[in-house]
């Protein structure tokens, strides 16, 4: 069996990393699967090694999620098959910087303090515990 082109959704913050724009398509040897497409990841853009996944556990970085044919895949096993889409190249693997927050201490300060409303000042607590 000859090597799938497999289509590859980079986060914004490697992006720049790998200097491409955000989709990159590799050429994967069967069979298509998390592991077989991050280590062309990774032979094609060297730098990217060890940002995606771990160095020595080979585990995916805990920022980072795994979305296929709106799937999350982030705790699939590295060597079960992609979906088809995916291997056929007709949808990208999506690699997701997680976005971490909520109410922290200065969202939960921020949403307490007093706002100026016209000759009043109200104070409103919308991040109550």
């Amino acid at each position: 069996m000859s090597a799938a082109v497999v289509r590859v959704e980079l986060p914004f913050h490697l992006r720049p990393l790998a200097q491409v724009n955000g989709e990159v398509s590799l050429d994967v040897p069967p069979p298509i699967t998390l592991r077989s497409v991050l280590d062309a990841l990774e032979a094609r853009y060297p730098v990217l090694r060890g940002t995606v996944r771990d160095h020595g556990t080979q585990q995916r970085r805990a920022f980072l999620r795994f979305f296929a044919c709106q799937e999350d895949l982030s705790h699939q096993a590295p060597d079960d098959p992609l979906p088809d889409a995916v291997a056929e190249g007709r949808e990208p693997l999506l690699v997701i910087g997680a976005i971490a927050g909520g109410s922290g201490p200065s969202a939960s300060r921020a949403s307490r303090e007093p706002k100026a409303t016209g000759n009043r000042v109200t104070a409103t607590r919308t991040n109550v515990r």
